[in-house]
């Protein structure tokens, strides 16, 4: 039976760890409170910041995938928990006697700088200019140069379930403008789960994963686009003048070679994922 460790089993992890266990394999999930890990996830109570290596930590990791969500961004708090905490993770790794099979680290396309609206590949220069940008970078780093073969997938804004604020956001009134295009990249996150369920299933199988991957859709489109097609869902328009989305910077994320690796989005656009959840809304009022 496969073991693996989920460490920072939160949304993502939880959801992960539910289809590895429908595939028959061994879970642990690491989190501070592990009393909302499903049923079947073997529990990992500890604090990814400190040092100690829990009590509950397998002797045997045949894959470990690196999911924490800091929550907000803030650069000491980045630094402890996607840095300090994957070095103590992969030090509590080392000390069984077998090294895991790949390490998976999640990541952001936050790492990139580029803002004109450029087509962005796993290739393309990773200049963070933000500081919490600038330490995912250093933590991808730290996950390459582990030891053991290590893949980092950099997933752009994940919605879905619980993550509507863009939702909500055009509902109370929202304004966009259309100059500059400002291109936004996005992944459902039942297509974030799939894919790393994927790139696990392919090492399984002795596949020879690349060092990084991009986790985004099909279409990258721009945030006024978006927008307004939400604003026609819903009924409403969008604002002449008023409050914004707050972003910043303008790219287009290329999936392609996660798709050339035998994955495909079950939401190839943000039309198929909003819709959905629209439609989830709508039947949950009646």
């Amino acid at each position: 039976m496969k073991q693996v460790v989920i460490a920072g089993c939160g949304d993502i992890g939880t959801a992960l760890a539910h289809r590895l266990r429908q595939r028959g394999w061994r879970v642990f999930g690491l989190r501070r409170d592990t009393s909302v890990l499903p049923e079947g996830v073997e529990p990992i109570a500890a604090d990814l910041t400190c040092a100690d290596k829990p009590a509950q930590w397998p002797d045997k990791v045949d894959y470990l995938v690196y999911c924490p969500a800091a929550g907000k961004r803030d650069a000491q708090l980045y630094q402890q928990l996607y840095v300090q905490g994957l070095e103590h993770v992969l030090a509590w790794t080392k000390e069984n006697r077998r090294l895991p099979a790949h390490l998976l680290q999640v990541s952001s396309t936050g790492v990139y700088a580029q803002k004109e609206g450029e087509w962005v590949t796993e290739n393309s220069p990773a200049l963070a200019e933000s500081e919490t940008g600038k330490i995912l970078i250093q933590a991808e780093d730290a996950a390459l140069r582990c030891g053991f073969p290590a893949s980092v997938v950099r997933l752009a804004g994940i919605y879905g379930p619980g993550r509507n604020r863009l939702i909500e956001q055009v509902r109370n009134g929202l304004c966009v403008p259309t100059e500059p295009p400002q291109y936004s990249n996005r992944i459902h996150r039942d297509d974030a789960v799939a894919l790393l369920e994927h790139l696990l299933l392919e090492a399984d199988k002795d596949e020879l994963l690349a060092p990084c991957y991009l986790g985004v859709d099909d279409e990258p489109a721009s945030m006024h686009e978006v927008a307004s097609w939400l604003a026609a869902q819903l009924g409403t328009s969008l604002l002449a003048e008023g409050s914004t989305p707050g972003r910043v910077g303008s790219k287009r994320c290329s999936n392609a070679l996660a798709r050339e690796s035998g994955w495909e989005p079950r939401y190839p656009s943000y039309r198929e994922g909003y819709g959905e959840m629209l439609k989830s809304a709508e039947q949950g009022m009646e």
